[in-house]
């Protein structure tokens, strides 16, 4: 797999996980525990293309 395509799916899983964020925050009914999880989720895929981006610009 490619640099840009291993980007363009973390970004398409990151946009995944940031609708079911915002569906998750809608519902009272969500648990803050399943909630801090898909955070936690969306801040790993985000720290790795950032750390992608930057390993791809010093090279």
């Amino acid at each position: 797999m490619s640099l840009e395509s291993h980007l363009a799916e973390l970004k398409r899983k990151h946009g995944e996980l940031e609708r079911e964020l915002d569906d998750a925050m809608l519902h009272p009914s969500v648990d803050e525990l399943d909630i801090a999880q898909l955070k936690r989720r969306k801040l790993a895929i985000k720290d790795e293309m950032e750390k992608l981006k930057t390993g791809r610009t010093r090279h």
